[in-house]
């Protein structure tokens, strides 16, 4: 086996996602540095660094600093640019070619000509870069042309017109206008090839090559290659336009000249070399060749290599590429689709938040890579560009493989969003559809426009009629779709007329769908059992609301109702009317003045748009009931029973936590508590908030979740008792994507024990389980403490009261705590230090394995220790020392006063107490300053007591004598010059 390797990838998109994803996998991957990659999609923070966007020269600085084994170049401007070359000067290897070598993209022109240097076969073409000899050549030549920027447009620069105007204003636009900026200095247009396309990527080291499985792109925004061109909004692979023969064909006449002459013209291409080709009737026509990977085609090629994508590039830097060892999965297939923001190709809004992406990657074999994400300080997804997610799917066949990615992508939602539904229908044999009708058949015309307009593969094969003078009869023969009238005899039985229209229905061949549009005639057992599951019906309202009615009466009743809201249903026909199981519902809202006319012009859109639907899910074969998907609330991600189950986990915790006031009984939809029987005269209630940061984050790294719910406990507790009020009851919110009882039930478990030593009551809570919200594994939790505390013994006191020369009673903490996590993982993650290794500095006890279990130690609680005291008003002001430090917390005690109204100031000499080796450690780890350290974390410290000169033996005794160390840490003092309120002797303590 190779040496690992460390890596630097360039590229944030789509297509760099998916090669570090695939690179990850390879045993020989040690890490990989990425720029400006995408926070949004790193798991492993310790494999993948995340570096800001690099210049050439800042990455060529990186990769000799950090000694990468090569460089991986996603993007062509990079290429184009020459950093290759500059890490070649170097010493550094890349994946991707030189900048000479890069020209075959970066210049149309250049690449043209090379074409027809080595006679590669391609389109008739011209270059120009004088735009009136442009605009003089598509006069004479006419639409039937592809006119392209020459330079570098993001895939963008190719267009193809419908008429002359649209050929001389794209000229106009690209050449004068600059539509493309530079890119459009020249202009090559070229003959209008006809014929499918597919892209062949290779993998080559200058002189060999490995063929990629063809790919087909789908470059239009719109469905039946509709609208602008756009960098690619799905692609499947392999190809099945692609037969050997041809595979062959463009091996030998466009990949295998192209590579040879390049070597030959003093420039060897190594990396991927892409070509995109046109399939003509005169044989395979090289369109453009692309200097690297293409996007989205990466999303589907690499999902399907069996190699180890790093091994192969290590052949390719180095020269010994061998094509046998390339290996690519047999007997599978890929699919992605682009999910884009609402406007694009042209300008669209950004940071819109993303949900639904971890409920699409539970399908099986989809991957969804990151094409314009990016990780918001809320630490939600959100969109960043044009094209935003690309949903890959593998599958044993493309129906299988479109299913789970169109199944996936319809979980995925944000504001705006569109993509196409018509990815890969063009390789799946056409839906074959009947269709039954009485009346003018208006929803199947939409059909027939969705065929003509290419937005979906089918065919209406049959068009039968209970009515002579039925329209749906004319439309069928005006668009040439076979047709007849069947009437009903006197006497005749429905079977008998069934059977006929069954045979009338399969006399050009089995059909794959059944469509009954406005048919007036009840069918018998003997239709709807030989169509079983076949058999599609479209009703005017949102079934099963007025079901049984009929066209305009469903509109006049639902008008009549007041329903705001109404719409069609697509169902399957059962023997009952409008009974059968529905598969889609699409819904509008109706408006106070609507009239049935109106209301069914809209409701008839929307039913042509349900059967359009129906048609790709067929071709798919995803047409099943709604029953048997999306109908239970665990399918949508949350499960009833799991929080069940909790509940019944936790009552023994929550009983146990019973205090007079409270028999703490959850199940309720509140909780009570009795004030009096807790035997308070004149009480004020006291209430506190808060969390638990992401100490969470070092709890799911140790699998250890009780701990925290101590801490959150002790987080609010301690904050009601600086107002002198002894804690009541608790309440505590648990919100997570995918409820784990168990993970769950432990953290409810540390909040009972907690509520317990505090001496309050667990009145409930609220588990919420909430799909898409958090990532699979994350919680987070909240709690919220109540107290009271009689009037005359609510501190701290009035500032007039704090007087020169009370003393600093500190009570000692076990850590960190729950403050200051986030500059602890950091440093941990910079340092490159495993949270699972043994801890680094002196422990007394040896108590803890791990450096994350020394991180865990719960909050302390100080109820026990300080409630009999505040009882005995024996302390003046408290202070929690938590987010903040001493010195963000101490001068609360004041009641908000600044510097300037109070001369009143605290000294605290940090020689009094030893610092806890922990957080020394960390200290020195990052080389903080004392000030960061004593205003980030607590140094040792859970809680500083302001007591008056005469109390403060009496308070020292009574603490000391229940176990509780306390040491006097400062005084209280005045001062008309010093400018903070809190004065640090002795600071080289922290660290010594």
């Amino acid at each position: 086996m190779s040496d690992p390797v460390s890596l630097l990838v360039v590229g944030g998109g789509g297509r760099e996602h998916a090669l570090v994803w695939s690179l990850l996998k390879s045993d020989q991957c040690n890490k990989i540095l990425w720029t400006p990659g995408n926070k949004a999609v790193v798991k492993d923070q310790k494999k993948v660094e995340c570096l800001p966007a690099l210049t050439n020269a800042q990455i060529v600085e990186k990769a000799k600093e950090e000694k990468v084994s090569w460089v991986v170049v996603g993007p062509e401007i990079p290429l184009a640019e020459g950093l290759a070359d500059d890490l070649e000067n170097a010493g550094i290897l890349c994946f991707g070619p030189k900048q000479q070598a890069a020209r075959i993209e970066s210049s149309k022109a250049f690449s043209k000509d090379f074409m027809v240097r080595h006679d590669i076969p391609t389109a008739d073409y011209k270059t120009f870069t004088d735009v009136s000899e442009a605009l003089a050549y598509v006069d004479s030549v006419g639409p039937n042309i592809v006119i392209k920027a020459s330079g570098l447009a993001a895939g963008k620069g190719v267009i193809l017109p419908s008429t002359v105007e649209e050929a001389k204003a794209a000229v106009e636009d690209i050449m004068v206008q600059k539509a493309f900026g530079g890119a459009g200095d020249s202009v090559v247009i070229e003959e209008l090839l006809e014929g499918p396309e597919a892209s062949f990527l290779v993998f080559t080291d200058g002189t060999r090559f490995a063929s990629m499985p063809p790919a087909q792109d789908h470059k239009r925004v719109g469905d039946g290659d509709q609208g602008p061109n756009t960098g690619g909004m799905g692609v499947i692979a392999p190809s099945p336009t692609v037969t050997p023969e041809i595979m062959r064909e463009v091996q030998e006449k466009i990949i295998a000249p192209a590579i040879k002459g390049m070597r030959e013209e003093g420039y060897p291409f190594v990396g991927v070399l892409y070509a995109g080709v046109m399939l003509t009737p005169k044989g395979p026509k090289t369109l453009e060749y692309n200097c690297r990977f293409g996007d989205p085609e990466t999303q589907v090629l690499l999902p399907l290599l069996k190699s180890d994508l790093v091994a192969v590039m290590r052949a390719c830097v180095t020269g010994t590429l061998d094509p046998e060892l390339v290996e690519f999965h047999s007997g599978k297939v890929a699919t992605s689709v682009v999910a884009a923001s609402g406007g694009y190709p042209g300008s669209y809004p950004k940071g819109k938040t993303i949900y639904g992406i971890s409920e699409a990657e539970s399908y099986p074999e989809v991957t969804v890579f990151h094409s314009g994400t990016t990780l918001s300080s809320s630490q939600t997804v959100e969109t960043s560009g044009g094209r935003v997610l690309c949903v890959t799917a593998l599958g044993p066949d493309f129906s299988t493989s479109l299913r789970r990615s169109y199944g996936a992508m319809n979980r995925i939602c944000f504001e705006g969003m569109q993509y196409r539904k018509d990815i890969g229908a063009k390789v799946l044999p056409p839906v074959r559809i009947a269709v039954l009708g009485s009346t003018r058949g208006t929803d199947m015309q939409a059909i027939i426009d969705a065929i003509k307009e290419k937005k979906i593969h089918a065919e209406i094969t049959m068009v039968v009629s209970n009515q002579k003078n039925a329209y749906i009869l004319e439309r069928a023969k005006e668009h040439a779709i076979p047709f007849c009238y069947l009437p009903c005899k006197k006497g005749q039985t429905r079977e008998s007329w069934d059977s006929v229209a069954i045979q009338l229905i399969e006399s050009g061949g089995p059909v794959d769908v059944v469509m009954l549009i406005g048919f007036m005639r009840i069918l018998s057992p003997v239709f709807v059992n030989h169509f079983k599951n076949k058999l599609i019906n479209v009703h005017p309202s949102l079934l099963p609301e007025f079901a049984g009615g009929m066209d305009m009466n469903v509109h006049e009743e639902v008008i009549k109702s007041g329903k705001e809201v109404t719409g069609c249903t697509v169902h399957f026909v059962t023997e009952e009317v409008d009974a059968g199981e529905i598969i889609l519902q699409k819904k509008c809202n109706v408006t106070k003045d609507e009239t049935p006319d109106t209301l069914k012009a809209k409701v008839q859109a929307l039913e042509g748009e349900c059967l359009v639907e129906i048609v790709r899910k067929v071709q798919r074969r995803d047409l099943h009931p709604q029953s048997s998907v999306s109908v239970t609330y665990k399918d949508a991600g949350v499960d009833i029973e799991a929080g069940d189950d909790l509940v019944d986990r936790i009552k023994p915790f929550c009983k146990a936590t019973s205090r007079p006031g409270s028999d703490a009984v959850i199940g309720g939809f509140g909780g009570i508590f009795d004030l009096k029987a807790a035997g308070f005269v004149d009480p004020l209630l006291v209430s506190g908030t808060d969390g638990v940061g992401t100490k969470l984050e070092i709890a799911r790294m140790a699998g250890i979740h009780n701990t925290v719910g101590i801490d959150l406990v002790a987080m609010c507790v301690n904050d009601i008792l600086v107002q002198g009020a002894e804690p009541l009851f608790f309440l505590d919110y648990f919100a997570t994507g995918k409820l784990d009882v168990g993970e769950a039930a432990q953290v409810v478990q540390g909040i009972a024990h907690a509520c317990k030593e505090s001496g309050c009551a667990l009145l409930g809570g609220e588990t919420a389980e909430m799909p898409g919200m958090y990532k699979p594994g994350d919680y987070d939790i909240a709690g919220f403490a109540v107290g009271a505390v009689d009037r005359n013994l609510l501190i701290p006191r009035e500032p007039t009261e704090i007087a020169d020369g009370d003393v600093l009673i500190a009570l000692l903490s076990s850590g960190f705590h729950s403050n200051g996590f986030s500059l602890v993982r950091h440093l941990l993650a910079t340092n490159h230090i495993s949270p699972h290794s043994p801890p680094q500095w002196v422990q007394k006890d040896n108590k803890h394995k791990r450096i994350c279990d020394a991180l865990l130690e719960p909050t302390r609680l100080y109820v026990k220790a300080l409630v009999p005291i505040l009882k005995k008003g024996l302390i003046k002001a408290a202070a929690h020392i938590t987010g903040g430090g001493i010195l963000g917390n101490l001068p609360r005690v004041l009641g908000g006063l600044d510097e300037n109204e109070t001369d009143l100031r605290f000294e605290v000499d940090m020689s009094t107490w030893d610092i806890p080796e922990m957080i020394k450690y960390f200290i020195k780890l990052g080389n903080l300053k004392v000030s960061e350290a004593v205003t980030t974390w607590n140094c040792g410290l859970g809680m500083i007591l302001v007591v008056g000169k005469d109390q403060a033996e009496k308070v020292l005794g009574e603490l000391r004598e229940i176990q509780e160390e306390a040491i006097v840490i400062g005084k209280v003092f005045t001062s008309q010059t010093e400018k903070e309120f809190v004065k640090l002797l002795n600071t080289e303590n922290v660290v010594n």
